[in-house]
């Protein structure tokens, strides 16, 4: 059972649409955060302690020690996004704390990024984008500028859920060849719908690409899963493209072998440490061998709507005394 309070206490950990935040304070009693300072451990445990539902993001690390100072009427985690690897969600459920997330509504935006970077990288946009500002081009040359044509190319999705399928749709429009490594092969339908070739070895499928897009989520078992080791099977004009999660990638493999031509270069959306980047990462951004983004991939506006509308439904679904729609559970993990 909820508290008795006649509306549940949200506590809402940063600032969310202002269409959102009005919504909440209209359905709950939203305790918003309006400055947007992201909350340490210490303020979060205090928001465990009063709060009947917890609203967190990605940059809130609701991990054992946190919910251990959990009061009495917290039953819901609401989180606002769809990876739940900053939440412990074990921990929660032991507690009896139902964890929710928002899956689906980010596929097309984070697709679109992906897609955004691969051509960032292959046709080195940054780089010309800087030129004319800075005053440093000179017109026109047959060899200026010269990037890589994408189109016959193989792209290597590691991870073929929502987002990978999404950017493979989008893949075959730019004439790429589509490959894919996942936990579990997709049905034949979909395979043939996609004209994607599956390889049950990651390994063998890294060694063949020119591009390698990283889709999966981080999990105990995904961390550095493009390891040093695998980064070396990747040829020398391969590219690398992360719009999932920094840690599925050991970041300072990959700059050591870019920098020593090992590897083409990459596009990043996400960072290990974030919101610290690898130091070595941004020198070769700043050469031109790496293009680098402020975890903007699912950043448009009707995507932020989307995550909390779907917020709201899992808090009013739940509140109502049902099994709101997006639950996470353990299998999920």
């Amino acid at each position: 059972m909820m508290s008795s309070r006649k509306k549940p206490l949200v506590v809402v950990t940063r600032r969310l649409p202002e269409a959102i935040e009005t919504r909440m304070r209209e359905l709950f009693d939203a305790e918003l955060n309006l400055d947007d300072k992201p909350m340490d451990a210490a303020a979060l445990m205090e928001a465990v302690k009063r709060a009947d539902v917890l609203v967190p993001t990605i940059t809130d690390e609701i991990d054992s020690s946190i919910l251990a100072q959990a009061g009495a009427g917290l039953r819901l985690i609401a989180n606002f996004g769809n990876g739940v690897d900053h939440i412990d969600v074990q921990a929660a459920l032991a507690r009896g704390i139902t964890v929710t997330n928002t899956p689906g509504v980010l596929t097309d935006d984070t697709a679109d990024m992906t897609m955004a970077l691969i051509m960032a990288v292959a046709r080195r946009i940054p780089e010309g984008a800087r030129l004319i500002p800075e005053d440093e081009w000179s017109g026109w040359a047959p060899t200026g500028m010269l990037g890589r044509r994408i189109t016959g190319k193989r792209l290597g999705i590691v991870g073929m859920g929502r987002i990978g399928q999404a950017v493979a749709r989008r893949a075959r429009a730019f004439g790429l060849s589509i490959h894919y490594h996942n936990r579990r092969r997709l049905a034949s339908e979909v395979e043939e719908s996609l004209e994607a070739t599956w390889w049950d070895s990651l390994d063998q499928m890294l060694a063949r690409m020119d591009i390698v897009s990283v889709h999966c989520p981080h999990t105990p078992a995904t961390y550095h899963l493009l390891s040093a080791r695998r980064l070396k099977l990747l040829r020398p004009v391969a590219l690398v493209v992360n719009t999932a999660r920094g840690e599925i990638i050991d970041e300072n493999a990959l700059a050591r072998l870019i920098e020593s031509n090992e590897i083409g270069g990459a596009g990043l959306d996400v960072f290990e440490h974030e919101p610290a980047v690898n130091p070595r990462l941004v020198k070769l951004a700043k050469a031109g061998k790496v293009v680098l983004l402020p975890h903007m991939g699912s950043a448009t506006q009707e995507g932020r709507l989307d995550m909390g509308e779907k917020v709201i439904v899992n808090i009013r679904t739940f509140m109502d005394g049902h099994r709101p729609p997006d639950r996470v559970l353990p299998s999920m993990l």
